[in-house]
């Protein structure tokens, strides 16, 4: 198809495989399509400013998604504007969008361009403060101390910076030993939330990173919002590690000075607050060395003072009587044992005479010894009575000095049988047989 350039070509046939629109077609539409859309006013950042024959061609960010325009200002336009704009301001404008169907690009005209009120930015600040603060971010009893004396401090600030100066000398001058780990930001523009977020959570993952520092030098309002916007307090907030932030000027209170741990009133004050002066420390050793030494002696005074009045009293003046009346007690307790125990042996021996003489009168030696014998047949057993020794059994008979061998002769008449009658003379012949 030739001739008569894209409107010439315009159709409503849809297109198909096999009836393609050519790119001109396509283009055409797209801009009929946008140029319906008419003016539009729009907000965003100035990420882009470029000045080239009189026209400004730049770049408008959205104050919260990743997303960009291009746009131009024609040289006509831009000599009715009142106010000077450059790279980082908060603007509203009134735009046409422009699709160039040569080209196939789409870029916004900009008919006016306002700076954003600084009430409607406070307004919206205080907006979000006020739902973080409902949120819980900015508690006190959520900021942690930071530590005496951190081993590693991290610090986050522009490459290059005042701020990043001032932090280093001024922390290495109290404390020379102090060992940074920096990590690089964009501090205003279009990449301030995204590098600081990234760095804190670097420097938060970090083990050795016991505090970290987030700092920039003085600046304008609108050039320290990158600080109040909620991703940024939000990751300080989602940290691990104490943060400090050292933002600006003390009259300067971004959002971040709310979250943080600790607040600087500037970067060189975040340095005082990091880490502690060496020579003030010194001083503070040598105070304590001294509270200490005067204590202790104190507290040995106070005991050679009572020793030495412990010594003086009577009973510990002269030693000896405690010496001489423990052998007293001694010598006294010897004789009172010796006198019980010689007691004691006395009255056990007569108890055992007693027994002795018991045992003597119970002993069958005794019963022989008054001239009885014990009778005993051929097995051992004792002869009780005449049947136990039939006529011939052998016996022994124990006497009380030996036994004697004998032999059974029957039974004879027991003394009482053979007793005279009276007026007989019987007694004659008992005592013959005795």
């Amino acid at each position: 198809m030739t001739g008569g350039g894209w409107e010439a070509q315009m159709t409503d046939a849809p297109a198909t495989r096999d009836a393609p629109w050519p790119v001109a077609l396509l283009s055409g539409k797209l801009k009929q399509y946008i140029d319906r859309l008419g003016t539009v006013w729009v907000e965003g950042e100035i990420t882009q400013w470029g000045v080239s024959g009189g026209n400004v061609y730049g770049k408008l960010k959205d104050l919260d998604a990743e997303a960009t325009l291009s746009f131009q200002v024609w040289s006509s336009v831009r000599a009715r504007f009142d106010e000077q704009f450059k790279q980082g301001d908060r603007v509203i404008a009134l735009v046409k969008p422009n699709w160039w169907v040569k080209g196939g690009s789409l870029s916004m005209q900009v008919f006016e361009l306002k700076h954003v009120g600084l009430g409607d930015l406070l307004e919206r600040l205080e907006r979000l403060r006020t739902q973080l603060a409902a949120e819980g971010l900015f508690d006190a009893a959520r900021k942690r101390r930071l530590p005496f004396l951190p081993g590693v401090v991290g610090l986050i600030t522009g490459k290059d910076s005042d701020a990043e100066k001032d932090v280093l000398r001024n922390a290495r001058l109290r404390w020379p030993a102090v060992e940074f780990r920096v990590v690089h930001a964009a501090v205003q523009g279009e990449r301030t939330v995204a590098e600081v977020v990234a760095a804190i959570e670097r420097l938060d993952a970090d083990p050795q990173v016991e505090v970290i520092v987030v700092a920039r030098g003085g600046g304008d309002f609108q050039n320290l919002l990158g600080f109040s916007d909620e991703r940024v307090v939000r990751a300080a907030a989602a940290a691990t590690t104490p943060i400090v932030s050292a933002i600006g000027h003390e009259a300067d209170r971004p959002l971040l000075d709310e979250v943080a741990d600790l607040r600087a009133s500037t970067p060189t004050d975040a340095a005082k607050r990091v880490v502690p002066d060496v020579n003030e420390e010194l001083v503070r050793v040598e105070q304590a060395r001294a509270r200490l030494g005067m204590r202790l002696q104190t507290i040995l005074s106070r005991e050679i003072d009572r020793i030495g009045h412990l010594r003086s009293r009577p009973a510990l003046a002269e030693t000896a009587w405690i010496v001489d009346r423990r052998a007293e007690d001694l010598t006294r307790w010897v004789a009172r044992g010796a006198e019980l125990v010689e007691r004691t042996i006395d009255r056990q021996t007569h108890r055992i005479a007693e027994l002795r003489g018991h045992l003597r009168a119970l002993s069958p030696q005794a019963t022989l010894d008054r001239g009885y014998a014990i009778v005993q047949g051929a097995d051992g057993h004792v002869v009780r009575g005449p049947n136990d020794a039939p006529d011939g059994a052998e016996l022994t008979v124990t006497l009380a000095e030996g036994a004697l061998a004998a032999v059974s002769r029957g039974a004879v008449p027991s003394v009482h049988d053979a007793a005279p009658r009276p007026g007989s003379g019987s007694s004659r012949a008992v005592d013959d047989g005795e």
